[in-house]
């Protein structure tokens, strides 16, 4: 397990060498001047953005998570950060869509830039990441052409990159902003 954990880690490292600094530099300026940010993924990359959205609501951004009952109508100006493995979820694709005939600003993590979404975006973040898995079936032959399927499933290397790299911006932001830890304390959770 603990080789695991080691393979797992290195991989995140390995894939944030390879994420463009000056596109998390935009993203987080974006995030800082729109006047709402509503985060939007699917299944996992939608736990990544839920957990994403408690810190920048941490920070004091008014941020919502789509699908949620109190999420209000997104406005031009507004922020929509979509997290998607693929680019080709239709209902982040659907979302997207509606955010940008809106007047929304669509900023976009994926592992995909040339994706359905990554198309509809204003900017996007590519966060490298197996996605799918490889499309030889062919396990022996695979493995005589050294090509060796990671420890991480499916899409676990590019969710967990993108959770990584969201901290990482929440870090950037507090700096971004003068927020400090204590701050944030004080908009943590108390009815839970």
């Amino acid at each position: 397990m603990i080789e695991a954990m080691r393979e797992i880690i290195d991989k995140i490292a390995e894939s944030s060498e390879q994420i463009d600094p000056e596109k998390v530099r935009v993203l987080v300026q974006e995030l800082a001047k729109a006047p709402s940010v509503f985060v939007h993924g699917v299944g996992r990359s939608g736990l990544v953005g839920r957990a994403f959205a408690m810190r920048l609501m941490h920070l004091g951004l008014r941020v919502y998570v789509v699908g949620d009952t109190t999420t209000p109508a997104i406005q031009p100006g507004d922020a929509l950060v979509t997290i998607t493995g693929s680019g080709e979820t239709p209902a982040v694709r659907v979302v997207a869509e509606e955010a940008k005939r809106r007047g929304a600003k669509i900023l976009t993590i994926t592992a995909t830039p040339n994706s359905a979404v990554a198309h509809l975006s204003d900017l996007v973040v590519v966060v490298p990441g197996r996605v799918l898995r490889t499309g030889d079936r062919d396990y022996l032959a695979r493995q005589v052409a050294g090509v060796h399927e990671p420890l991480t499933p499916l899409s676990t290397a590019f969710e967990l990159t993108a959770m990584v790299l969201c901290d990482a911006m929440i870090v950037s932001l507090m700096r971004q902003l003068g927020k400090t830890e204590t701050e944030m304390v004080e908009r943590h959770a108390t009815l839970q």
